[in-house]
């Protein structure tokens, strides 16, 4: 019978495996710890500055183990002791404040360059100097004086207890943000599978470029998932990891093999739609995908809820029914009705698509295993942070041109809070250091994140002060909304990532009840909303004025690194086809950095169309290089997925044997490379070479008895070769120069905009 315990039990590891809810159980004991504090001793005049500095510590928060969260902790504190009285110091001397105001946000910005770490404490070191102008601002205008180190160290104070409570929570628990970032991957990638399944729909007239964009955004969030994961096993490893830690390394190895055998693509889906259209093989292998994903989510669930693992019965049954199917469509090959010399091209690539499901199945069934993997070949991962101060800084001085997206923010930044502060001097706005606190958060290295947040910060605003009026009419009593304000804190770091117009309605609620603990809230309504959105206002201005950074403009660099980083990919790959397969650090960096460089391609592209319409001149082409860009990763990710070691091949003349495909390997990736110069460099692209025309050729020319992975190899060369022109069309009209006679007529870039409209938004 199930007893309450375990009622209670369940309840607990379902509310504990919510990402969200460690975080936000953190913040509720940091608040109500000081909330109870000012309450006992009666002094909640001081509880305010140390809300705003747990607030500001929590911002710079970054995951990492204990030490390493200690070690940052106090690089915080230095950082903002060294922030907070600086702004103390300076406040009653504006133009030495403005000229010191626009001098640190720059070079706390550009720290961002170093790590994802620094940025976090650069950037709660913004925050908490605003907090300090705030805090002085209101002693001035209640007519309130304090000693001259008081804000700062009550500041602090706050910064000190949400560290120290952080640095002992992540003692206490070090594999949770391990458990959750791996669950999250399985899940992102059971989400990607699941969509990659509906491509297999053997329906005529589906559009799938519509399906492939929307795979390309998909793809972009595994990435992400992947490098989120393995930044948070890499920081709790060590040098003996524990059996567990091994364990979830093992389980981030097995995510980043099915994220390549997943991404794959044998041959273009409408071929295979129309040579298999009256057999139900296609059927099956969207079926054996779907569950697939769905094994992938169960696998996901069962890390965070710390359960055995156990994917189900369901996919392993789907596979051996597609493995009888193509039994069934081989037999055809010798019977008396034989299909179409097409049909029995294509069967081929079926036969190593179902292969190639076949080892993600095998590799999902092995999740569920605890021992070490036999033939692991290297499980080191690469460390990207700083090794050294001057690594430190070479990454700085490299961010320092104005070609850089992060010099241009940190320019359009520093100009944005200067215009801020010199309003607020101007029209002397009651509470008007929330001007600029709402430029600093509105304020995005992006055109369309800005105005989304111009939007989202002041709808936000606007409900929270409207709950704000709503609560102090209806609950008067002072301790009541000292509660309420713990729970708006708490809802803030819940939602601030996820659903920032709630996050924005909470913190101004908290804000509110805070400030009538000493006073009255109601004055504080309308100068806030106001505030709002002139602070709103002076960042969309910034963004549009100052160093605009159109992605438009910058569309070729981006789609130059990502040929660079297929060719790396795909020498990496043929590499092994002769010495061997291994999944040594060298192969996965060149694999990663390949996916990493299609989903910044495809982030920027979304960026592209949230600006406006006079910068968007490379958007046809930049979406039709996508589609051809990541369609060339799917054929280079069937190549890792089939890699070993091939024999020497002999064959008749016109034979491809493993040293003409070597060839062939290397006259392609020269040629994605040159596309990669020309697009950098802003040059005309290049025609085809003979060679090329020679390797179609070569290519097109099957190989009497070669063995299996021959064929393969050969026939995803063939694929991947015949990219490389309609490559060099789109680069063109990327580069929005003219297109040569002899490339023909483009193939209906505008159309294809029009029709995937929807998709392209959320690319």
């Amino acid at each position: 019978m199930f007893s309450l315990r375990q009622f209670t039990r369940q309840i607990t590891r379902q509310l504990w495996a919510v990402d969200s809810f460690p975080y936000s159980l953190r913040i509720l004991i940091a608040l109500s710890a000081t909330m109870a504090f000012g309450w006992h001793t009666d002094q909640m005049a001081l509880v305010m500055p140390v809300y705003l500095g747990t607030i500001a510590c929590a911002l710079a928060e970054t995951d990492d183990n204990w030490r390493g969260r200690l070690r940052a902790l106090l690089v915080t504190l230095l950082c903002f002791a060294l922030t907070a009285f600086a702004v103390q110091a300076m406040f009653d001397r504006p133009w030495l404040f403005v000229c010191g105001l626009v001098a640190a946000t720059f070079c706390l910005t550009m720290l961002g360059a170093i790590s994802p770490r620094y940025k976090a404490i650069a950037y709660g070191s913004l925050i908490l100097s605003l907090y300090t102008m705030i805090g002085m601002d209101h002693q001035r205008t209640s007519g309130t004086s304090h000693v001259f180190w008081l804000e700062p160290v009550l500041l602090l104070s706050g910064a000190a207890w949400y560290g120290l409570l952080s640095v002992l929570w992540c003692a206490l628990f070090p594999h949770q943000p391990v458990q959750q970032h791996l669950a999250s991957l399985y899940q992102t990638l059971g989400q990607y599978l699941r969509l990659k399944a509906s491509l297999f729909e053997p329906v005529r007239g589906v559009d799938h470029e519509v399906k492939r964009l929307g795979l390309a955004q998909r793809n972009g969030e595994v990435v992400g998932a992947l490098n989120t994961a393995k930044e948070t096993i890499l920081s709790r490893l060590g040098t003996a990891p524990s059996q567990r830690m091994q364990h979830y390394l093992r389980l981030y190895f097995i995510a980043q093999d099915v994220h390549e055998r997943a991404s794959s693509s044998h041959s273009p889906y409408s071929e295979l739609t129309e040579a298999f259209f009256h057999s139900d093989v296609l059927f099956r292998c969207q079926r054996l995908l779907s569950l697939q994903g769905s094994a992938c989510a169960h696998i996901g669930q069962d890390i965070l809820l710390g359960r055995p693992i156990d994917k189900g019965p369901a996919s392993a049954q789907a596979l051996r029914d597609l493995q009888d199917a193509l039994i069934h469509l081989e037999d055809l090959e010798h019977s008396a009705t034989a299909p179409s010399q097409r049909w029995l091209s294509l069967l081929g690539s079926l036969t190593a698509l179902a292969k190639n499901l076949g080892k993600l199945e095998a590799r999902l069934a092995r999740a569920s295993l605890n021992e070490q993997e036999a033939g692991a070949d290297d499980e080191s991962l690469l460390d990207r942070s700083p090794q050294s101060l001057q690594d430190a800084w070479d990454r700085v001085r490299l961010q320092l041109t104005p070609n850089t997206a992060l010099f241009r923010h940190a320019v359009r930044l520093s100009l944005a809070l200067a215009a801020g502060y010199g309003l607020l001097h101007w029209i002397h706005a009651s509470q008007g250091y929330w001007i600029m606190l709402t430029t600093l958060f509105v304020c995005q290295q992006t055109y369309g994140a800005t105005r989304k947040r111009m939007v989202q910060r002041v709808l936000g605003t606007l409900l929270g002060l409207v709950a704000g009026w709503a609560l102090f009419t209806l609950f008067p009593s002072l301790l009541l909304q000292s509660i309420f304000a713990v729970v708006a804190g708490v809802v803030f770091f819940a939602s601030r990532t996820r659903r920032y117009t709630l996050g924005t309605a909470a913190i101004t609620l908290l804000v509110l009840l805070c400030f009538n603990q000493i006073g009255d809230g109601h004055v504080l309504i309308v100068p806030r909303l106001v505030d709002t959105v002139l602070g709103s206002l002076i960042a969309g201005v910034a963004m549009f004025l100052v160093l605009p950074d159109w992605q438009g403009r910058r569309m070729h660099e981006v789609g130059a690194r990502t040929m660079a980083c297929c060719a790396s990919y795909l020498r990496a790959i043929i590499a092994q086809y002769h010495s061997g397969k291994r999944d040594d650090l060298a192969y996965r960096l060149a694999r990663r950095n390949a996916h990493n460089a299609d989903a910044a391609f495809s982030t920027a592209l979304r960026n592209l169309y949230q600006e406006p319409g006079f910068v968007q001149g490379s958007g046809d082409g930049a979406l039709r290089f996508l589609l051809l860009s990541h369609t060339l990763l799917n054929y280079l990710s069937a190549l890792g997925a089939h890699r070993e070691q091939m024999q020497e091949a002999t064959g008749t003349t016109g034979a491809t044997d493993s040293a003409a495909l070597q060839q062939a390997t290397a006259t392609i990736s020269a040629v994605l490379e040159q596309l990669g110069q020309s697009l950098a460099q802003r040059q005309a692209v290049l025609p085809a070479s003979v060679a090329e025309a020679a390797l179609l050729t070569q290519l097109q020319t099957q190989t009497p008895g070669a063995e299996p992975v021959h064929q393969v190899v050969q026939t995803q060369l063939l694929h991947i070769a015949e990219l490389l022109a309609p490559l060099r069309l789109q680069a063109t009209r990327l580069l929005q120069l003219p297109l040569p006679e002899q490339a023909g007529s483009p193939e209906q870039p505008t159309t294809v905009a029009a029709k995937s409209g929807a998709a392209v938004s959320n690319i």
